[in-house]
């Protein structure tokens, strides 16, 4: 289904791998980080007899808003890119209301439509400040009392239980799923937070799930080496290297690039239990389009990166390159008659063997086509890796405190 490659010398013993597979189980048996759980104990069944109940086609629902932030909307946009051309995605509209961005507010309430739209309001705390002025300025727009059946019936809060929004919610009487307290945002995606909407989309959960456990499965059997290496070679050379590129060639990963960025970003660029500042810097780029602008920066630029390279085998749309001569352009009569499956992947192993080439340190992950089970099992992949990663650092990877400081200081300007 999905094969990792490491294309550059391997400096791991065999007791560091043991040690890694150790510290995850550990870490996995201990009970304080639980998305290790959710590909068996998650709200799968909750959902589809929710969503039975509820009926959207009888209601006529036509759009999906989802009213939240980083972790309580770029794994949903991840997975729902990486699947939307697939046969399972219904027509259902599914809308964003994540920035404070007045006009991007503006565009989204174009030809809005209140009987028509869901809205999915999403905040583990309780109390996202993007999320709350969003779902007052819908409930003035729409002129929606709190005490009327519109408001119970067109949305649904997720959330920690006992949050502010939990405890809101259950005053006025509105649907709530919760968050594991022991499940971080950015690790949310298998939990309601992804499962819902994704659900209401048409996507088969069980099958993400499933694709999330082969993972699981494999790594706790410890049979994922190639994992361990990987996560042992960015730690250990993170002063050396301290960016990774993962270069996905395919449109359908710019939203997973995101959120593997945030992941990165929030999850290890911490303080360490030393008192170092470590990290490493994550940036997503698309292949074919970023061939022809930041390879330059990787090839020519300072030699502080590695790249992981994203290939898809089968693309759900085969097509190919007409058979026509253009005049002027026929340098390019090569590629006639070929598809553009084997053009783009033509196109990835040529920029990675022209990185190699410069000694930049390159893996791969191939992936056989994009479905429910690839989907989830690469969601559990750099969420496996990510916590490598920090094991490694010696940080907490689960924390935020960077992230919370900034809260605390917009709270304060607007209160003097």
């Amino acid at each position: 289904m999905i094969e990792s490659k490491l294309l550059f010398e391997d400096q791991t013993h065999e007791d560091d791998i043991n040690g890694l597979y150790d510290a995850l189980l550990q870490e996995a048996s201990g009970g304080n980080v639980g998305y290790y759980d959710l590909p068996e104990v998650n709200d799968v069944e909750n959902i589809k007899a929710f969503c039975a109940e509820y009926d959207f086609e009888k209601r006529g629902i036509k759009n999906i808003a989802v009213l939240g932030i980083g972790g309580s909307s770029l794994g949903t946009k991840a997975i729902d890119a990486l699947l939307e051309h697939g046969d399972n995605r219904n027509d259902i509209n599914l809308l964003y209301f994540e920035n404070v961005d007045p006009n991007e507010i503006v565009q989204n309430f174009k030809n809005l439509i209140f009987e028509e739209t869901f809205f999915i309001v999403i905040s583990k705390s309780g109390g996202t400040i993007e999320t709350t002025s969003h779902l007052k300025f819908i409930l003035l727009t729409f002129n929606i009392s709190l005490e009327s059946d519109a408001f119970k019936e067109h949305f649904v809060f997720i959330t920690d239980e006992n949050s502010p929004l939990d405890k809101f919610g259950e005053d006025f009487g509105v649907k709530r799923f919760y968050i594991p307290l022991n499940v971080g945002g950015r690790f949310s995606v298998f939990t309601a937070v992804g499962l819902l909407p994704l659900h209401i989309l048409g996507y088969d959960i069980a099958k993400l799930m499933e694709g999330a456990g082969v993972l699981k499965e494999s790594f706790f059997a410890r049979n994922e080496d190639t994992l361990c290496k990987k996560a042992y070679f960015y730690a250990t050379k993170a002063e050396e290297i301290p960016i990774n590129v993962l270069f996905s060639y395919s449109t359908a990963f710019k939203y997973f690039n995101d959120w593997y960025v945030q992941l990165w970003g929030e999850s290890l660029g911490k303080v360490n239990i030393d008192g170092t500042k470590v990290g490493l810097t994550p940036i997503g780029i698309i292949g074919s389009v970023d061939q022809h602008s930041f390879l330059q920066l990787i090839i020519e630029g300072a030699g502080d990166k590695s790249v992981t390279m994203i290939k898809v085998k089968k693309f759900e749309n085969d097509i190919l390159i007409p058979d026509i001569s253009l005049p002027y352009l026929e340098k390019n009569d090569f590629i006639n008659n070929h598809s553009f499956t084997e053009l783009i992947n033509a196109q990835c192993d040529a920029t990675m063997q022209s990185i190699i080439d410069q000694n930049i340190s390159v893996d791969t992950i191939e992936i056989e086509k994009l479905d429910e089970k690839s989907a989830g099992y690469m969601i559990f992949y750099y969420e496996l890796l990510t916590s490598l990663v920090g094991n490694l650092l010696r940080v907490n990877t689960y924390d935020q405190p960077g992230v919370e400081l900034g809260k605390v200081i917009l709270k304060k300007k607007f209160e003097a």
